[in-house]
């Protein structure tokens, strides 16, 4: 069976940052035990990354490049912002590097690294982490599957076999 839109697809796959030298860089990996699965075609994932998955098959491998164009965007230098102090009274100041899960006005996800903090702010960059990153992708394709109804509905994979709880 093919990849194809409305399937889970279920790889493995190792992701490195193409530096401008050509070196690359170790971001992350999945595990042997545990692959990566996904709703192909429901727009979760970068585009460029699924067009170079359809049409493979279960054992197939490839390997590709993601450009900052084609994945998250060239990195903004004006999107550091300076949150409050006390909006971290309950939680507590973060470390310099964390990264904090904040909500838009229009109540999207979006993470935030922490560039500095002082006794009157937080500043943090809200850059995606990948943004300006050259991304290359080795994968392997575990298996793909026509996603089940549920699925379909809840617009996102349940795992490999379609039995993962959320």
């Amino acid at each position: 069976m093919t990849i194809d839109k409305n399937h889970v697809v279920t790889i493995h796959y190792t992701l490195n940052a193409v530096e401008e030298n050509g070196e690359k860089t170790f971001i992350e990996k999945t595990e042997a035990e545990n692959p990566f699965s996904f709703l192909y075609g429901a727009g979760l994932m970068l585009p460029k990354f699924e067009d170079q998955l359809m049409g493979l098959s279960s054992g197939d491998q490839r390997s590709f490049t993601v450009t900052p164009e084609e994945g998250y965007g060239e990195k903004a230098d004006n999107a550091s912002v300076q949150l409050p102090v006390d909006m971290f009274a309950e939680s507590g100041m973060p470390p310099v590097g964390a990264m904090l899960p904040l909500q838009d006005p229009e109540g999207n996800q979006v993470n935030a690294i922490v560039l500095e903090v002082s006794p009157e702010a937080v500043t943090v960059d809200l850059n995606h982490p990948m943004a300006g990153k050259t991304l290359h992708f080795d994968i392997e394709v575990v298996s793909t599957r026509p996603a089940t109804e549920e699925e379909l509905a809840h617009g996102h994979a349940h795992g490999a076999d379609g039995q993962g709880q959320h």
